[in-house]
């Protein structure tokens, strides 16, 4: 009998790596006696398709081998991006920073990039900028949807007349501060835990990730965490009758509510982020834009969790709203609600893309959103036109003018003070790198996209709660 040797496998094609070693050692186990003809051959069909043999009772751990191989090999060639951007519409040129229109263009370099818009509120973010709209062909890039997924903005309209809301500020902030929740971390006790039916969604047994943050999702569900995030008490101005809104016009008390998915998104975040990064390596400068495609089970399963987390995210504000309704004693009359820092499947020109949205909202024909301003500038519940230009996308704020560290070396306190003074803003919380002038104009900012969306109504904010430690997220 002639015994298979090194050199024979090399002779079929095979390389002086593991592979080779898992080879013979496959031969010895499984093949005491056997045609040498034969046996190549079969290890050829494993050499040349070894998915087809995952699995296999002989061939699977050589089949394992070859592909981890292969994967390795792959994540050490860069992907090549484009030499120039694709164009792409930019609205409120003007007030954005050279950043993330150095941003945008790397991400409008990608070879998956179909199409492309920058929103006015943009400022300089990791991977795409916020403010970002890219559409893709068959590609999700968990830094293009951004750590907080599913984030989103979520107002109540109520039954209860302005001047009730100004001769009774006392109870609501009682109210405010005892069915919310905030600050890194931050989570309910064991018995003032909501439940959801989100909890209960299939996911979270299906993708091995999801079931070790099913804890952190449930305690953690009905608060807001750090950073920009708030839920506060305002004054909705509806300027005109409109079917839609279904709301008379005059002045109402609102709850506005800006918050995502929390320590259960930003895990999923960090988790799939890696992972692109490995099996999609890009150039230094678009690193953070790597991405997965939809065909593969990393993919497939990102999508997945982040579609739940979307779904918590909103089931986190569903549930601060019932809770804070109930306890006011008041009617809804009408929610709105809409988010930002996620990816939908949309057609645009026919072909279906991959819409990342990052600190940018959905602004289809007739859409319904909120674009807050700062806690001292007003807000606006505005109808989306569908622009095209914008791949049917607005603002989803003012969007900062200082970074964080910018603001809390620039700011006094006593500056923030007098600033919430003069507006009449009870503040509970937020640190100085949230203070309104850290913001950019919401005035301009709206008028820069006077062709994406039309204005329905004015919020302006009154009782505001933010996060003690002000920037701090988990």
């Amino acid at each position: 009998m002639n015994t298979i040797t090194g050199t024979d496998l090399l002779n079929i094609g095979f390389a002086q790596n593991q592979a080779l070693g898992v080879a013979l050692e496959t031969i010895e186990t499984h093949f005491t006696e056997y045609d040498k003809t034969t046996v190549l051959a079969e290890l050829t069909a494993v050499l040349n398709d070894p998915i087809a043999h995952i699995g296999h009772e002989i061939w699977s751990q050589l089949a394992e081998t070859l592909l981890a191989i292969e994967t390795k090999a792959q994540a050490n060639q860069t992907i090549a991006i484009n030499a120039e951007p694709k164009p792409y519409a930019i609205y409120g040129a003007e007030g954005i920073d050279e950043g993330a229109i150095r941003q945008m263009d790397i991400a409008m370099r990608l070879p998956v990039t179909a199409a492309g818009a920058l929103m006015p509120d943009a400022h300089q973010g990791y991977g795409l900028p916020i403010g970002g709209v890219l559409a893709t062909k068959n590609a999700i890039i968990p830094y293009g949807v951004g750590v907080d997924i599913g984030c989103r903005m979520c107002m109540s309209v109520f039954d209860i007349p302005a001047d009730f809301f100004n001769e009774n500020q006392a109870s609501f902030k009682r109210e405010l501060i005892a069915f919310t929740r905030f600050g890194a971390g931050g989570s309910w006790t064991k018995h003032q835990k909501a439940d959801h039916a989100v909890l209960e969604r299939d996911e979270f047994k299906q993708i091995n990730l999801l079931q070790t943050l099913m804890d952190k999702a449930h305690s953690q569900l009905g608060t807001s965490g750090g950073g920009n995030h708030f839920v506060e008490f305002g004054i909705l101005d509806v300027m005109e009758e409109d079917a839609q809104l279904n709301v008379p016009k005059g002045s109402y008390l609102a709850l506005l509510t800006h918050s995502g998915s929390r320590g259960f998104g930003a895990t999923i975040a960090g988790h799939y982020t890696r992972m692109a990064k490995e099996s999609c390596p890009l150039p230094d400068e678009a690193r953070n834009l790597a991405y997965l495609t939809l065909d593969s089970q990393a993919g497939q399963e990102y999508w997945m969790a982040m579609n739940l987390a979307g779904d918590y995210a909103s089931a986190c504000h569903e549930v601060i709203h019932e809770r804070i309704t109930k306890a006011i004693g008041a009617q809804l009359l009408a929610r709105v609600e809409n988010h930002h820092n996620f990816a939908w499947k949309e057609i645009h020109n026919g072909e279906e893309y991959i819409v990342h949205r990052k600190g940018a909202t959905p602004a289809s024909k007739d859409v319904l959103g909120i674009i807050p301003g700062s806690m001292t500038a007003p807000g606006f519940l505005v109808r989306g036109k569908g622009e095209p230009q914008s791949l049917a996308s607005a603002s989803h704020g003012a969007g900062r003018q200082m970074s964080r560290t910018q603001a809390i070396k620039s700011i006094t306190g006593n500056a923030m003070r007098e600033q919430l003074q003069a507006h009449g803003v009870t503040l509970i919380g937020a640190g100085l790198d949230e203070a309104p002038m850290a913001y950019k104009d919401i005035h301009t900012v709206m008028e820069a996209q006077r062709d994406l969306v039309d204005v329905l109504a004015k919020f302006t904010p009154k009782m505001v709660r933010m996060a003690d430690d002000g920037s701090r997220e988990d």
